[in-house]
């Protein structure tokens, strides 16, 4: 019975600990708390090219990653990657899991929950991972009832493929790899997302489709997603760094070192640049 009292008395220090750690994380400002613990905590995304969480050695890469680093260095603080999904990103954020989130696109539904830093972190293009046999290089080509359509669930291509495929024929699937797993399975003609996700999708699948870009190009800009807070240094601090490694190219050598790293030649890849895909 001692034993068993002890050791419920450490399970409540500990959880009382705990509760007053993420209590007092809520109170500070991130700024602060980043000061404070030396620490820059990015929510990672096991979702290439955005992040990539080695299996073997449990290293991440990716431009999530890879951003959340270039913070850390101009910040003299270390960077710790905390794994979540796309789903669970901007609750992440509002529960102080994590201090940002590269690779959100910037929308006025999310607008409402979270914060977002000015600037762009990369630029993409709304593309499809098609059959090599189908001919999809407009927009007016797929909006057909006879093309099947994967799309994720609430993401910001499902909203805007929505608009330009009014008369397709969607499955909209809970994940990323389901809409995948759909169109490698042959239950869908195409998958939608960004031209850079199906660039790296299509490779994984050894090739089995093509990345189309569909005319008119519709260009879309990732972000990064804050927690909403009255003091804005965080946010301030980071809308200059976005600008800065954008022109500078940081960004593009975070993309293409990663892909380097993938095995595919960056010269094959869709770009990240607006100048890229207009």
């Amino acid at each position: 019975m001692a034993f068993i009292s002890k050791l419920g008395g450490t399970i409540a220090v500990v959880a009382s600990t705990l509760s007053f750690q993420a209590a007092h994380a809520q109170k500070i400002s991130t700024w602060d708390l980043i000061q404070e613990t030396q620490t820059v905590r990015v929510g990672c995304i096991n979702a290439e090219p955005w992040g990539f969480k080695d299996p073997s050695s449990g290293e991440w890469r990716g431009i999530g990653p890879g951003f959340g680093e270039l913070v850390a260095a101009e910040l003299q603080v270390k960077m710790e990657c905390v794994e979540t999904t796309w789903a669970n990103a901007v609750a992440g954020l509002q529960a102080n899991q994590y201090d940002l989130v590269a690779g959100l696109d910037a929308t006025p539904q999310r607008a409402l929950a979270v914060d977002f830093p000015a600037g762009a972190l990369v630029y993409y293009a709304v593309a499809v991972l098609a059959r090599k046999d189908l001919e999809a290089d407009t927009w007016g080509a797929l909006n057909s009832p006879d093309v099947k359509v994967a799309v994720p669930l609430g993401t910001s291509n499902d909203r805007a493929l929505s608009k330009v495929l009014t008369e397709a024929n969607f499955t909209r699937t809970a994940s990323n790899p389901e809409a995948i797993a759909t169109f490698a399975s042959g239950r869908a003609d195409v998958v939608g997302g960004s031209s850079m996700w199906l660039m790296m999708q299509n490779h994984a699948l050894g090739d089995q489709g093509k990345v189309i870009i569909p005319k008119p190009v519709a260009a879309a800009t990732a972000g990064v997603g804050i927690r909403k807070e009255a003091d804005k240094q965080w946010r301030d601090w980071l809308s200059v760094s976005l600008e800065y490694f954008y022109w500078r190219g940081s960004m593009v050598k975070v993309y293409e070192d990663f892909l380097i790293s993938r095995g595919i030649d960056p010269a094959t890849a869709p770009g990240i640049r607006l100048v890229d895909i207009q």
